[in-house]
């Protein structure tokens, strides 16, 4: 691996780091390619379709499936940003990704999944307006209101995503260069770096803290009203608690993965838990989404042949 100098230090930071998740040994590696090529083609293909039959069905150009479209298009994104590359390691006989790609694998990576967390609470707020103010919903949810809560959502990708790289390449990283991760994360990075890693433990925390519980309490406050509302609902309430009850599902499987690999310091889980648990929320988690919007979809199909 070759060196160049750390300024202000003694030691010397490699130009490459080593993704020992995608395995230890060179060579190729068959059973984990051909589980991430499944996961990572139907999280693909799923979303492809969605997003195209979104936009093609004027019926379907509505504020919930504009934010489910761009869900859509987030679970691609972010997915893209991680398994390819995964997959080349499997590949390859070299594990290796350079400082300027790791870098570059983070910042995305972070800006596309903190943007879905405001997504997902841009969502329960458009169905609490559907629900709890059918009468306003057209004004509240207007078609600028959707745009501007998509924009402001990626902003705060944005944002975060630069402080979480800025603070983690900022850091020395002098002796061993091998990520025990299957990709560039925070959690990984910091526990490799030889820098005094309390303030980054400190940001990391404090920054992810209040993004998933902001996010989160505008989702439970959200279904708290929506949940109350639907109770009063002589008819269709079945149909309406089986909505919100998978949609929930989803939500909290978002947030409890995340909130476990971000909102505590680096040393208090081990790197194979979280290992598991990102290979969960990159990949299982947006084909669990997949099924979530096929179902509404096939609900939206099922009103409109009953109307023709």
């Amino acid at each position: 691996m070759s060196k160049e100098p750390v300024r202000g230090g003694n030691c010397t930071a490699g130009t490459e780091f080593i993704l020992l998740g995608s395995g230890r040994g060179p060579g190729f590696q068959l059973v984990p390619f051909l589980m991430f090529l499944a996961m990572y083609m139907v999280t693909v293909l799923g979303n492809t379709i969605l997003v195209l039959i979104i936009r093609a069905d004027s019926h379907l150009h509505t504020p919930m499936y504009f934010f489910f479209m761009n869900l859509s298009l987030l679970d691609l994104c972010y997915s893209s940003t991680i398994a390819p590359r995964a997959m080349v390691s499997f590949l390859a006989g070299s594990k290796a990704i350079s400082y300027n790609g790791c870098a570059t694998q983070f910042l995305f990576f972070a800006l596309f999944l903190t943007t879905e967390a405001f997504l997902l609470a841009a969502m329960a707020f458009d169905q609490y307006s559907t629900i709890c103010n059918p009468l306003q919903y057209p004004t509240t949810m207007s078609k600028r209101v959707c745009i501007q809560l998509v924009v402001g959502s990626y902003i705060c990708g944005c944002v975060n995503s630069m402080v979480q790289t800025g603070f983690t390449f900022m850091l020395h990283y002098c002796g061993s260069n091998e990520i025990d991760h299957f990709f560039c994360d925070g959690p990984p990075l910091i526990s490799l770096s030889s820098s005094d890693t309390y303030i980054n433990n400190l940001v990391m925390f404090t920054v992810c803290s209040l993004i998933i519980a902001s996010t989160a309490l505008i989702v439970l406050v959200s279904y708290i009203y929506i949940i109350s509302t639907i109770r009063r609902i002589h008819s269709g309430r079945r149909r309406a608690f089986s909505t919100c009850t998978s949609h929930m599902m989803a939500v909290t499987l978002f947030y409890g993965t995340t909130a476990f690999m971000y909102t505590q310091p680096t040393w208090l889980s081990s790197l194979y838990q979280r290992n598991a648990v990102s290979v969960f929320y990159t990949l299982f988690i947006p084909i669990l989404r997949n099924k979530d919007v096929k179902n509404a979809l096939r609900r939206t199909m099922g009103k409109k042949s009953l109307k023709t």
